[in-house]
């Protein structure tokens, strides 16, 4: 009996592995979108970061432009205190005795507190 034999040129090659595709992006896609998404992340984060710069600089020249207000309200109030303090020196002495024996104005620097401090 004469055995089988292949045909002339060989069989056809036999499929043994499945073609699937691979689950999920490509790796290219997925580190681009990862990349677009840093990218935008880093460009709101320099956004706010001017934004804060900013604000800071409007604080600043903001209390620069007070400082003139603050420092007339207190010349005000030191103007006061001191002439109440003349007064109350000329009641209690009857005459006003000059502070380093001068017509100088010397600025006081020390501070009134209340003698019983409640919390």
């Amino acid at each position: 009996m004469p055995q089988d034999m292949p045909p002339v040129g060989g069989y056809g090659p036999v499929q043994y592995k499945r073609n699937l595709p691979a689950p999920g992006f490509r790796p290219t896609t997925l580190l681009l979108g990862m990349g677009a998404i840093m990218i935008f992340g880093f460009y709101k984060l320099g956004q706010g970061i001017r934004e804060q710069n900013e604000y800071a600089r409007e604080k600043m020249w903001s209390r620069i432009h007070l400082i003139p207000l603050l420092q007339a309200e207190e010349d005000r109030d030191l103007v006061r205190r001191h002439l109440a303090d003349q007064a109350r020196e000329k009641e209690l002495l009857g005459e006003n005795v000059k502070a380093y024996n001068s017509d100088r104005y010397v600025r006081p620097t020390f501070a009134v507190t209340p003698s019983n401090v409640t919390k």
